[in-house]
Order: C-alpha cells, then sequence, then structure tokens
C-alpha cells in the first residue's frame, strides 16, 4: 500500500493511437518543443469542457510527467525576482516536488493546511506570503497523501493573497476530477473542477495523465500557463534566459533545457484520450471509480480494527474515498507503525515525510491491492488488532 501507481490498465484508445503515430514514422523526428497542435488544442478543449476555466493552446505544454512540469516551473517562477526565495508548500504534499526546491537551490517554506481549513486559512497564509520573500505557491487538490480537497472558499482565499503578494499559483491537479462525492466527468456541463484559476489570473495548473488515465508509464502531462502569465514579463528573468517573457522562458529556456521535448509518439497517445474524453466518446471517471469504492472498503477494515484515519474531514464534509487514506494506531508513533505493520505484510509510508503535522501517521493507496486479497488484508488487521491489545494489556 506505499506505491502510489495506477492499478488499472491504460486505455486502448492513447495505446492504438501511439502505434499508429510509431508506424508513421515520428521516432525518427524531434518533436516540436512547445508540443503538437492537436495536444495542445484538446488540452486547452480539456481545461474549458471540465473547469470553465480558458487557455490558450499555446500555453498548454507538454512535459514528461508533472514531476517535470513542477521542475519547469521552479525554474521559471522562482527566478522572477531577484528579491524573492522560493516556494511556499500547503502541506501535507509530495515529497519530490520539494526535493526539485532543494535541487535548485531555491528557499521553500510550508505548513500543514489541515488546522487551518476555511477562513482560517487566510490569517496563517497571510503570515508567511506578507514577508515578500515567496515567488510560488503549491498545493495539490485532491491532496497526495490525505486526500482533503480544498473549498471554493479556501482557492477564493488563495487566489486572493496570490494577487496581493504577487504570487504565481502552481496547482497540482494529479488526481484530476478523482474527489468522487461530486461527478465532474461531464464535459461542458457544472459542476466543474474546482480551480484556483477562478481566483487569480497569474497560475500555472499541472495536468497528468498517470492516474486518470492510468498512463503513468507513459511519462507525460500537461503544463498549463495562464494567458496573463504567459504573456507578462520579469525583466529578472534575463538572468538565466534569452528573454523577459514567462511563457517563452518556461518553453525555450527550461523545458528545452532539460529534454528539448516529451516523447514524439505519446504526444499522439495523449491526444486522442484527451479528445475521446472531450467528445464524451470515453468517461473516465467510470474506471477510476474502483479507487473510491475500494478505498471505502479498505477504510472500514482499518477502523473497524481500532485505527483511526488521520485526515478525515474537508472543513465540515466527511473526507471523500479516493486514492489515498491516512491512518493512525492509538498510542503508537508512525515509524513504529510502519516497522510492526510490515511484519504482517502490510506496507505504508510514513507522513512525517510529507510536510504532515501527524508524525504517527501513515499513508497508504489502495490503487495495488486487489479485491481478492481484502479477505487476507482483513485477517492481517484482524490478528494485528489482537496482538497489540494483548501488549497494551
Amino acid at each position: 500500500m506505499e506505491m502510489g501507481v495506477p492499478g488499472l490498465p491504460a486505455p486502448s484508445i492513447g495505446i492504438e493511437a501511439e502505434i499508429a503515430a510509431l508506424k508513421s514514422g515520428v521516432a525518427s523526428l524531434y518533436p516540436d518543443i512547445s508540443g503538437l497542435r492537436p495536444l495542445k488544442k484538446e488540452t486547452s478543449r480539456f481545461i474549458k469542457l471540465f473547469l470553465d476555466v480558458n487557455i490558450d493552446p499555446q500555453g498548454c505544454i507538454p512535459t514528461v510527467g508533472s514531476m517535470m512540469g513542477a521542475m519547469v516551473s521552479f525554474l521559471v517562477a522562482n527566478r522572477n525576482d531577484k528579491t524573492k526565495e522560493g516556494t511556499l508548500f500547503l502541506d501535507p504534499g509530495f515529497p519530490v516536488q520539494k526535493q526539485q526546491v532543494k535541487m535548485l537551490g531555491h528557499d521553500y517554506c510550508s505548513f500543514d493546511i489541515y488546522n487551518y481549513r476555511g477562513k482560517k486559512l487566510k490569517d496563517k497564509l497571510e503570515s508567511h506570503l506578507k514577508s515578500g520573500k515567496i515567488s510560488s505557491l503549491l498545493f495539490s487538490n485532491p491532496n497526495n497523501p490525505s486526500w482533503i480537497c480544498l473549498t471554493e472558499e479556501e482557492l477564493a482565499i488563495i487566489g486572493e493573497l496570490s494577487r496581493k503578494y504577487d504570487v504565481i499559483v502552481i496547482e497540482d491537479l494529479a488526481y484530476f476530477g478523482m474527489d468522487f462525492r461530486k461527478d465532474y466527468s461531464v464535459p461542458g456541463k457544472a459542476p466543474f473542477q474546482p480551480t484556483v484559476a477562478r481566483y487569480t489570473d497569474e497560475y500555472i495548473m499541472l495536468i497528468s495523465s498517470s492516474k486518470i488515465f492510468s498512463y503513468a508509464g507513459q511519462r507525460i502531462g500537461m503544463m498549463a500557463i495562464s494567458d496573463q502569465l504567459f504573456h507578462r514579463s520579469y525583466p529578472d528573468l534575463l538572468r538565466y534566459y534569452s528573454t523577459d517573457k514567462f511563457g517563452h522562458s518556461a518553453i525555450f529556456g527550461a523545458l528545452y533545457g532539460l529534454s528539448a521535448g516529451v516523447t514524439h509518439s505519446v504526444q499522439y497517445g495523449l491526444a486522442a484520450l484527451l479528445k475521446a474524453v472531450n467528445d464524451g466518446e470515453y468517461k473516465y471517471r467510470d474506471d477510476v471509480l474502483e479507487y473510491g469504492e475500494k478505498a471505502r472498503l479498505m477504510k472500514s477494515m482499518f477502523v473497524s480494527n481500532d485505527f483511526q484515519i488521520v485526515y478525515d474531514m474537508d472543513v465540515d464534509e466527511k473526507l471523500a474515498d479516493g486514492f489515498y487514506f491516512t491512518i493512525a494506531y492509538p498510542g503508537m508513533a508512525g515509524d513504529i507503525l510502519i516497522e510492526q505493520l510490515l511484519c504482517y505484510g502490510i506496507s505504508a509510508i510514513s507522513l512525517a515525510t510529507t510536510g504532515s503535522d501527524r508524525p504517527d501517521g501513515l499513508r497508504a493507496c489502495v490503487s495495488q491491492v486487489p479485491r481478492e486479497q481484502f479477505g487476507d488484508l482483513a485477517r492481517r488487521l484482524k490478528k494485528f488488532r489482537e496482538d497489540h491489545t494483548i501488549e497494551k494489556n
């Protein structure tokens, strides 16, 4: 349960499009660094149809997974003002993104958002931003590892304060539309995936194909830069790039320097997947709903054996069931809990690595646990509870 990788087969739509592209000879040709036109067009359509936000296709740029999208974002957003120092992370979060910032020599700060939900977020967020040293702010929604989902009120606060302090917001949508309490998968119809883009004009979206399309192995995501940010000039970018324009620096500076673009054939695969979704021919949610149902069943097994769900509420609403959930065991530190669970053949990762204020907690992923093993999981958890109840007595 420690592996945050898909547990479903990739749709044949993308695979067949890739095969056709390879047979047509694209393997010998460099792709356009900024992305194939059909992919950029379908990404722009996808954002309009499922978020109700307009982003010009020129700002929709393929990257080698959202991890590269984050790296490109840091390389430009954190170098646009020599008086600023780095990124604010709304934790808990994906530890590798902090590693990327460290690799680049940028500073960062963070806080666990769970204790500052709703209106309380404003004062806490402003206490960091008012330093004037923060150039970018990153969060995921739904959140990895906790699966909390930010509300419209919270997104509005982030947007308002990012405008006030001139901070670029990086919105990681790796689990796009996977808050299964609502159906965000009908093209062009509300409800739409919540986004900070409704509350600020300067943002970057990271849209992954890994989870919603089970396309993790092909390493492609989309970095979508808002129109205003794409065309904005930052004189301090000339310290690193040949232009002061943000979008041009992102593509022909940072992305070109990292990889000179994304594998040619996989761009055709993602373009075909997005077109099928945009046209209403493929409803990805029908496939990934399995994660939510598995989470519901697995959480009940843990709770019935004295475990607690660490992050369990979205303000005043019960947390959604999805790709991840968090657990703790009364009176046991997180590092000890991991060791003890391993003795029963159960794995997870510690929340201590994610910036969480709950070092007693663990993150569990449902994707790689087949339903055929649910009976085994239930037996192991029961045995764990029996053994540790004896120890406490």
